[in-house]
């Protein structure tokens, strides 16, 4: 007999909206229900950089070392290429929008220092010098850095022995923390009623209202984008957009939701390969390189506070000063933090480089988690839609499975 239990994307927007309703009814009184959410939070967490690791390295690993070559160029070529363009993006909406005209804020002071990083220290920070290290601050470009290093000796190895125990211990290790995932993820409805509660019980939605037209561009922003997303990819390995969305759904809601791309990964990998139909071979490196290298909803937001503080300030900003802002938020997205509050890091790192005050960031600061929303939608599908379309390059695209004609064993019940 058929189960008429509500599926996990139900069970996520119901909390949502209820958590967001109580919330607002209860205030400020509801903020000890926060230790739920940060409970949730952690447990997703803490298996983030192995299951990272584990699925950059069994990819890797897997490759013929000639192939890591062609596929790497053509990964970051779509990386790099979709995250300028959403700078772009966020750049003409500013201008269309006005988002920081009229303001007139008391922004107090920034709780975040500005960087000094130069562009070259960024890059150099990309290599680890201990690895250990990378892995107990979570620093995703540099653990990334070495599973493929580490992958690639394996795929190497892999062509001297026919039986490489390494690898297929890392395969096996893979499964088993996706069943961790799997049962955390069975407490998301729970997380993410205490967290919207929390957010909206103690931030209120006054904290939005006179940066309304900031929200607003972000969110205008994240649906064409999307759209020009879905239309482009669609087209390009020729399947209907409309059914491509609805698989993009359950990923899209888990990461408007919990504005994590770390916590919204195993969800991508696995609705990537289970609903779209991309080989786990692919999957499993273009989505994990994604959560650090592809960026679309934070480049956007950069480039869009970029020129809403500029406005905040009366300043013009010159055709070389807009293509260093679009330059600047494709790098900063490079490796910045995958969790909630990533954009601030960015802001801090983008505004002193363009000449704005570190101080500007409290500004944006109020509304962050909402903002988050709309970056994390635009993070997360984009990575899935580049592995699709890397996965039709491959042959590696499974169209039985996108179209629903092949029976596929469950890996997750919903």
């Amino acid at each position: 007999m058929k189960s008429n239990k509500l599926s996990m994307t139900n069970q996520i927007m119901i909390a949502m909206i209820a958590g967001m309703v109580v919330g607002l009814i209860i205030g400020p009184s509801i903020a000890p229900i926060k230790v739920i959410g940060d409970i949730f939070l952690r447990l997703i967490q803490m298996s983030v950089v192995v299951l990272i690791m584990g699925a950059v390295i069994e990819a890797v690993g897997s490759l013929n070392p000639k192939e890591l070559g062609k596929l790497g160029g053509k990964i970051f070529a779509w990386f790099m290429g979709l995250t300028a363009l959403a700078a772009a993006l966020g750049i003409g909406l500013g201008y269309i929008i006005k988002p920081g005209s009229g303001l007139n804020i008391d922004m107090g002071k920034s709780a975040i220092a500005a960087s000094e990083q130069k562009i070259t220290d960024m890059i150099v920070g990309f290599f680890p010098s201990n690895i250990i290290e990378s892995m107990a601050k979570a620093n995703m470009i540099q653990v990334i850095v070495f599973s493929i290093l580490f992958g690639l000796s394996l795929s190497i190895i892999g062509k001297q022995k026919k039986d490489n125990v390494i690898l297929s211990f890392i395969s096996n290790f893979n499964v088993a923390i996706l069943n961790v995932v799997k049962m955390v993820m069975k407490l998301a409805p729970l997380g993410i009623f205490a967290l919207l509660a929390w957010v909206t019980g103690t931030i209120g939605l006054k904290v939005i209202i006179p940066l309304a037209k900031f929200l607003a561009a972000m969110g205008i922003g994240t649906i064409v984008y999307m759209i020009f997303l879905i239309i482009m990819s669609s087209t390009y390995v020729k399947v209907s957009p409309a059914k491509l969305a609805k698989k993009l759904w359950k990923m899209t809601v888990v990461a408007f939701t919990t504005t994590s791309s770390a916590i919204t990964l195993p969800t991508k990998m696995e609705d990537s390969e289970v609903k779209i139909g991309v080989s786990k071979r692919i999957s499993r490196l273009v989505n994990p390189l994604g959560m650090a290298l592809n960026s679309n909803g934070l480049s956007l937001y950069l480039a869009l506070a970029c020129i809403t503080l500029a406005q905040f300030y009366g300043l013009d900003m010159s055709i070389a000063e807009l293509i260093k802002i679009v330059v600047l938020s494709s790098l900063s997205c490079l490796g910045t933090v995958v969790v909630p509050g990533g954009g601030l890091v960015a802001l801090a790192i983008v505004l002193p480089s363009m000449g704005l005050p570190p101080e500007s960031i409290a500004l944006l600061a109020g509304i962050d988690w909402f903002s988050g929303m709309f970056r994390t939608v635009l993070n997360v599908d984009g990575d899935a839609l580049v592995s699709m379309m890397i996965a039709a390059d491959e042959k590696e695209l499974d169209y039985d499975i996108f179209n629903d004609k092949k029976t596929i064993d469950k890996l997750i019940a919903e």
